[in-house]
């Protein structure tokens, strides 16, 4: 018999029962792999566990991450300059930017981007939840996060955060983009977007893309053209059909799919999209956003106007987003440049005469005389290398061709208390002498003064019509009071300065019947689609008599026809304008250009001596001027 006492049964039951924990893992009582299955109660625990931790993490986050101020790079805009005829001449700004409200996008474009990045960016929430899913596996995998971003979620990375690919990034572009979609309308967001991304060819926002592509402002776009531009938004250094045959394929391919998109996501009708079968091939090259050559003296000459016409300040300007619809005609400028550019280099030569061909500096400017429009300059050889602009600088005698104002002057207010007319001279009772006496043969009249070029004739006309008044006549015919030099002896024959710009407006009122326009540049000047107030045009003064304007226009036609011009030709040069500066200015009914050379170094204030300039045939340049004003005549078709 066992003597061994056995433990009472429920002293054995409490013994065997599993110790509680408040997770059982591993599960106690289980032998085996089951005993690392966990329970259902386990696992709907762990998930309700995990779920209400990533909802707490998502407060905090939604709650600590705001919308933060706008990216510096997302509002800086360009200024565009637009030649007369309306398109675009340049952008220039650290960003070719131009942002536009979204009535000035067509439907199509809005359709095509819509279509093509996110169909139904008017009805989601502002977020895409796979994109975020997608980027925290890409996270976790150790790659790059990857995209399917809706509109409202590029416009947020575009405009509020960096374009580094973390997951940290693309949290808070997520969140950020719920809270932006519940304070911005849909359109808000869009006209954003479209103004913020980027298109290829240095252009960020569809106005510039529109420009960079078509040449044409983002509201000329339609289906096709718009379509190309959506695709872009994919790569642009992928989608820009210009760069290679694979672009091109890649390029046509998106396209056909957008259209076609259009058509499914019910944003085009398919009789619609039959219209657009052609690609649209773009331009080969985008507008310039470089001022060199011609166009930063054409910005500068504009950029000039602007603030004398506003209380704009350089720093202003400088903040981009500005409009500027100018008066330069693009073919006539560079009609300009080839015919000075030309004669300099048929008749120059700095190898073999250095010491009088070299340092050479040519300045021209042509104005319409009806309204005083300046259709083209010629500033130098190229801007961003010769920073002064010479058709718009002062300093430089304007020698001979300032005598026509003199004899305006003369037959507006007589001289020696007599009138005046260009055939007439005087004698000792008052009159006019020839510089060196002799019989009345030998007196010149004024209109064979003007055409001999003789100074002395001209000194003393100056001295017995008043040299205010001469003055006062230059002035009112359109140059400026501080290019004016002292009223000593040597005034009525040029010692003043004024620019080419300024000569050819001046010359315009003897073409525009004795009536002037102050030349300008700039017609209309707008920001944020809002036109600023001091660009309208006023009446024509009256500066001269009409018959006196005919009289001395009269005079320089024949001027004109003695320096191989033609006899449709007004102008004025002359052999004693040797020493410093050249000078030719002609006119028509429709058109004045003045041209000038000079010689001049950085380092010597002074302007060089013209002597020997061209060799023998270039008469100190007296003769390169009427060739090049010529030559772009020629070319213009007078």
């Amino acid at each position: 018999m066992d003597i061994r006492r056995r433990k009472p049964r429920h002293r054995r039951r409490a013994a065997e029962r599993p110790e509680w924990r408040f997770i059982d893992y591993p599960r106690q009582g289980r032998r085996g792999f089951r005993r690392w299955l966990p329970s259902w109660r386990l696992l709907l625990g762990s998930v309700t566990l995990g779920l209400g931790a990533l909802a707490g993490l998502f407060a905090y986050v939604y709650v600590s991450v705001d919308i933060p101020d706008e990216n510096v790079a997302a509002r800086q805009e360009a200024n565009t300059y637009y030649w007369s005829d309306g398109s675009q001449m340049v952008s220039v700004g650290p960003v070719n930017r131009n942002v536009v409200q979204l009535a000035d996008v067509p439907k199509s474009a809005r359709n095509a981007v819509i279509a093509a990045e996110n169909a139904s960016f008017y009805t989601d929430a502002g977020v895409s939840f796979k994109g975020l899913l997608r980027a925290v596996v890409s996270m976790a995998e150790g790659k790059e996060t990857q995209g399917g971003s809706t509109i409202t979620q590029q416009y947020v990375k575009n405009t509020y955060l960096s374009q580094e690919q973390t997951a940290t990034r693309k949290i808070k572009e997520f969140v950020i983009s719920l809270k932006l979609d519940q304070r911005k309308s849909k359109d808000e967001i869009l006209q954003g977007y479209l103004n913020t991304s980027w298109f290829g060819r240095g252009a960020y926002g569809i106005e510039a893309a529109a420009q960079a592509y078509y040449g044409i402002p983002a509201r000329k776009l339609d289906p096709g053209q718009s379509a190309l531009l959506a695709a872009l938004l994919k790569g642009a250094e992928q989608y820009d059909p210009s760069v290679g045959a694979k672009n091109h394929q890649r390029a046509e391919e998106r396209w056909k799919w957008i259209l076609d998109r259009q058509v499914k996501v019910g944003l085009m009708s398919p009789s619609e999209r039959d219209n657009y079968r052609t690609f649209p091939e773009p331009h080969k090259q985008s507008n310039s956003t470089s001022v060199g050559g011609q166009i930063g003296y054409l910005v500068d000459v504009a950029n000039k106007y602007i603030k004398q016409r506003t209380d704009l300040t350089d720093k202003e300007l400088a903040h981009g987003g500005y409009r500027v619809h100018t008066t330069f005609d693009k073919q006539r400028t560079e009609q300009l440049r080839q015919a000075v550019e030309g004669e300099l280099k048929r008749d120059l030569d700095p190898k073999k005469r250095s010491a009088s061909d070299s340092d050479v500096q040519a300045g021209a400017a042509s104005v319409r005389p009806s309204d005083g429009a300046v259709l083209a300059v010629y500033g130098g050889p190229d801007a961003t290398k010769h920073f002064a602009d010479n058709a718009d600088t002062s300093g430089v005698p304007v020698g001979s061709a300032f005598k026509p104002f003199v004899l305006a002057a003369a037959l507006q207010y007589g001289a020696g208390g007599r009138p005046v007319v260009p055939d007439s001279y005087f004698d000792a009772a008052g009159t006019l002498r020839s510089e060196g006496g002799g019989s009345d043969d030998e007196h010149p009249s004024l209109r064979q003064a003007l055409l001999s070029g003789g100074n002395a004739t001209f000194v003393r006309l100056g001295r017995e019509v008043g040299l205010q008044r001469v003055r006062d006549t230059a002035v009112r015919s359109g140059l400026l009071p501080e290019s004016m030099a002292p009223l000593e002896t040597t005034f009525p024959i040029g010692t003043s300065t004024p620019s080419a710009v300024r000569m050819a407006g001046a010359y315009g009122t003897f073409a525009n019947q004795g009536l002037t326009q102050s030349p300008y540049s700039v017609t209309r000047l707008a920001k944020d689609g809002v036109t600023l107030d001091g660009f309208r045009r006023g009446p024509a003064s009256r500066a001269l008599d009409e018959q006196v304007a005919a009289q001395v226009t009269e005079v320089l036609r024949e001027s004109g026809g003695k320096a191989g011009v033609g006899p449709a030709a007004a102008g004025r040069t002359g052999e004693q304008d040797r020493f410093r500066s050249a000078w030719f200015v002609g006119f028509d009914r429709d058109l004045s250009t003045a041209v000038t050379l000079f010689r001049t170094k950085p380092d010597e204030p002074q302007l060089l001596p013209m002597a020997d300039l061209g060799g023998q045939k270039g008469r100190y340049g007296n003769d390169l001027t009427p060739k090049i004003w010529r030559d772009y005549m020629a070319a213009v078709g007078r």
